[in-house]
């Protein structure tokens, strides 16, 4: 049984984390449980490990009506050698296709029918497929979703359909301004390597693809152990084994025991510094002023996490203020920080006239080393922290956020954190460490990406 303790709201909250918590195969541990003032149940996080490896983990929320599932896959655009860029991606859009027991029209047909909501994305380190559905219907969206992961056919036909529409796709990113210049601002820091690739691929590399490829990568991935399936919602979790255990069990998808695949990830990326630039016939010059971040796991990353609020997560931010307010220099502006297992990128991304650019990069070259040398005052660290609170507990009252942030830490993180441990490390935030964080990651080399009118 779990240790308890109690929360900063008064709430009684297991202790377990999943970096603590052994994942045993067959095993079914809780690892967070919330309970109101009254002692009744608000919140419980359970998860099942199954003997192939598959992951199962459920938030069981107490007064919705709704169920929210995600599978997640280990696999994404950083695991692709060069001949393979773009195969996770292009496979997410095969896996709707069809399967020996459903046509695409019948995937499609079978959520629509009972208004459920149904898509999927592609991300550097993973995929995940996921659907939203009233609670007497999770059983039909586990169905569909794992006929769709298990024996998906890949007809040679459906590659070549997919292939016209994700190189439809590539041409809609490269009209769009942001696409285009934060695609290269990855470029710029990581080269020409997977993290450096842009997700979706290039139009020479989706053309090169062959179902062959495509298949080989869907078996070596789409394994068992490199799965997690996430549910939040009104889902009571011994139930949803037993429907996993059924949709995923097709053709002895289950009955392999396997370790996890390794990731061709190969040693930690270092970001080049520099500048990259692309003409486009845009009205605005698009820029992004950046450096490298912070690893996922760092200790670091929720001071790193008020810093970025404070310098440009909002309206009162001091590059909103500075940039647009004061100066009415742009009309979009605002910092962002991300995180791999093994690097990070930390930014600014500006929207402007091209014969503002000179002065925008003036100006926010200006409030970085401001940052870099004084850090923030206890006014905007009591702001930051404020707007990282309410964000998260705001972005988790649906049942598809809390049923991501599950997904995505059982598959990604050493730990799953409680929401009020997550508040209790934000809220533990001082002033020392954010003027550390910000001297260490502020004064670094640059990386400069810039698209716009010649």
């Amino acid at each position: 049984m779990a240790a308890r303790g109690t929360t900063a709201t008064g709430q009684q909250s297991a202790a377990g984390r999943s970096a603590v918590s052994p994942k045993k195969s067959g095993s079914t541990r809780t690892l967070h449980t919330v309970t109101d003032a009254g002692g009744q149940v608000t919140s419980r996080v359970r998860r099942t490990t199954l003997p192939s490896g598959l992951r199962i983990i459920s938030e069981q929320q107490a007064g919705v009506r709704s169920a929210a599932i995600g599978v997640w896959v280990g696999v994404g655009s950083r695991d692709e050698s060069p001949s393979l860029h773009g195969c996770s991606h292009f496979l997410e859009h095969l896996l709707f296709k069809g399967t020996p027991e459903r046509s695409a029209l019948d995937i499609s047909v079978a959520l629509d029918a009972v208004g459920g909501e149904f898509n999927a994305f592609t991300a550097k380190e993973y995929t995940c497929f996921h659907a939203r559905v009233l609670d007497e219907d999770l059983a039909l969206a586990v169905d569909v979703l794992g006929d769709m992961i298990t024996s998906s056919t890949l007809e040679p036909a459906d590659v070549e359909a997919e292939r016209d529409v994700i190189l439809d796709e590539i041409a809609m990113h490269d009209d769009d301004p942001d696409d285009v210049v934060h695609n290269l601002f990855a470029e710029q820091a990581w080269g020409d390597t997977p993290l450096g690739r842009p997700i979706a691929g290039t139009v020479g590399s989706i053309q090169a693809l062959t179902r062959t490829q495509i298949r080989r990568f869907y078996q070596r991935h789409y394994r068992p152990a490199n799965v997690v399936v996430a549910a939040a919602g009104n889902v009571d979790h011994a139930t949803l084994v037993r429907q996993v255990r059924a949709a995923f069990g097709r053709n002895g998808w289950l009955d392999v025991e396997e370790a996890p695949v390794a990731p061709r990830r190969g040693s930690r990326k270092r970001v080049v510094p520099g500048v990259i630039e692309a003409t486009r016939p845009f009205e605005q010059v698009n820029l992004v002023l950046g450096m490298e971040g912070l690893r996922r796991d760092d200790d670091r990353r929720f001071a790193l996490g008020v810093l970025n609020t404070a310098l440009g997560g909002g309206t009162s931010s001091r590059l909103f203020q500075e940039v647009r307010e004061h100066r009415g220099l742009a009309y979009s502006v605002f910092s962002f920080s991300s995180h791999h297992a093994d690097t990070g990128l930390v930014g600014v991304s500006v929207g402007c006239l091209p014969n503002r650019l000179d002065e925008v990069l003036a100006v926010v070259r200006e409030e970085l080393a401001k940052v870099a040398q004084d850090g923030i005052t206890p006014e905007e660290l009591a702001r930051g922290k404020g707007q990282l609170r309410g964000g998260l507990v705001l972005g988790l009252e649906d049942t598809a956020s809390r049923m991501s942030r599950i997904g995505k830490a059982e598959l990604i993180h050493d730990e799953l954190l409680s929401i009020e441990e997550v508040i209790a490390r934000i809220d533990g935030v001082t002033l020392d460490e954010v003027r550390a964080v910000a001297a260490d990651i502020l004064s670094r080399p640059e990386v400069l990406a810039v698209v716009g009118p010649a």
